[in-house]
């Protein structure tokens, strides 16, 4: 019966191309759309943590979709690992599920990763889309709406008081996603060198997926490369937390 439902949305497609037309034209029409929408609610006043908790479900849902969807449509019987949901855009999805169970300063840490982190996979994700554009069409739609929902979470996180402000603030952050990449190791490890999974791109056997950090670890070795990847995502993440905290002060004195 699963089955059945899920073939009926299995429409083929060619897989667009990376910054082809249907992918820039996708790209500024989500991302325009997320950042207008988490604007105009943030204006409502309502409680963002409601907001952020629907996303979470959303996501939730969709992930549900998209791991049955890949072992009985796409690979039927097998279950892909390249696919198990725990990539640096996965996280936002436990975070704001468990969002509204935590105390304020776990609310507080959260929010901040999803603003800092969040923002930085969501816009990284579509600027290398290749991970993106399947044959079918609902699995290329998933992927981009996904990481539109990023977007639209960290600007929604941004506009609230939920986040930490201050440049220190970005420390409460940080823990969490080393955490989250010793747990993504740990599971890279787990599963032996004979899978695919490679969740955070940090597998210690085998390079790097990403464009740029594949051809670094190449060269200095699976580990440095591993290190220096994850360094320059907490750099780009500091680089988010920094520029919308000088965005903040700059909208707070007008």
């Amino acid at each position: 019966m699963i089955t059945r439902l899920l073939k009926l949305t299995a429409w083929p497609m060619t897989p667009p191309k990376p910054y082809s037309f249907f992918h820039i034209f996708l790209c500024l029409a989500g991302i325009s759309f997320s950042i207008c929408l988490a604007v105009f609610l943030s204006r409502r006043r309502r409680d963002p943590v409601r907001r952020l908790f629907l996303c979470g479900l959303i996501l939730a849902v969709s992930e549900v979709y998209k791991q049955l969807f890949l072992t009985l449509v796409a690979h039927p019987g097998v279950y892909d690992w390249w696919y198990f949901p725990f990539q640096l855009c996965s996280i936002p999805m436990y975070l704001c599920l468990i969002l509204p169970l935590l105390p304020e300063g776990g609310r507080r840490t959260a929010a901040t990763f999803l603003q800092d982190f969040g923002l930085l996979g969501g816009f990284m994700a579509l600027a290398e889309p290749s991970g993106l554009m399947h044959p079918y069409i609902t699995l290329t739609l998933h992927g981009f709406i996904w990481h539109f929902i990023l977007i639209f979470t960290g600007v929604t996180c941004f506009l609230s008081p939920l986040p930490c402000r201050s440049r220190r603030g970005f420390l409460r952050a940080l823990p969490l996603f080393l955490v989250c990449c010793l747990i993504a190791l740990f599971i890279n490890w787990a599963a032996g060198p004979d899978t695919n999974i490679d969740m955070f791109y940090i597998s210690p056997y085998h390079p790097s997926q990403q464009v740029v950090f594949h051809q670094i670890a190449l060269i200095t070795g699976i580990f440095w490369g591993n290190v220096i990847y994850v360094a320059a995502a907490a750099f780009g993440a500091f680089l988010i937390h920094l520029g919308l905290l000088i965005l903040s002060r700059r909208l707070s004195t007008r």
